[in-house]
């Protein structure tokens, strides 16, 4: 199955990249992440909740970062599994400058397998993407929160973050 899209974020491409390999700024922005332990450069253990429909449950695996090319792309391989079933996939992100913004395209590839896969594709997709957009309006939150520091010069302080919220922003963008 195939995922794509793009999201914008206003914030310099090296800034943005920057966090989006940051392993604190990806456990709080990753939708249902519970835990997110380095392994290595590049390499983590994750630990996080979903479900498509009414299938839920905790998932454990593995994210590895490949092709790291700051500030521009990489790669990104992901296994997991859970009570529900398994999913593998790949996707490349590519940041590009547009003017003072920066925009993130993404695309993927993921297969599942288990009872996760019997609610349909269409409904893995929507889910798919709707948590790819909570992913990127957390960022963009965590962005404009270090940006904003900076300029006003008080303390970074890490936005709230939660599916309510992540989905607000999203919607609001």
């Amino acid at each position: 199955m195939k995922i794509e899209g793009s999201y914008t974020i206003k914030a310099p491409r090296a800034r943005l990249f920057a966090l989006m390999i940051d392993p604190a700024i990806l456990q709080r922005c990753m939708p249902g992440c519970e835990a997110l332990e380095e392994t290595g450069e590049h390499a983590y253990n994750v630990k996080l909740k979903a479900g498509v429909g009414s299938i839920k449950g905790l998932f454990s695996g593995a994210i590895k970062l490949s092709d790291v090319r700051a500030p521009e792309h990489y790669q990104m391989n992901v296994d997991g599994k859970g009570a529900p079933g398994f999913l593998k996939g790949v996707g490349t992100l590519a940041l590009s400058e547009a003017g003072e913004d920066t925009v993130i395209n993404y695309a993927g590839d993921v297969s599942v397998g288990g009872t996760l896969a019997s609610v349909g594709q269409r409904m893995i997709q929507s889910t798919a993407k709707m948590m790819a957009g909570q992913f990127f309006a957390a960022l963009d939150a965590e962005m404009q929160a270090i940006l904003k520091a900076e300029e006003t010069g008080e303390p970074y302080t890490p936005p709230k973050q939660g599916i309510l919220r992540n989905t607000f922003r999203q919607l609001s963008k």
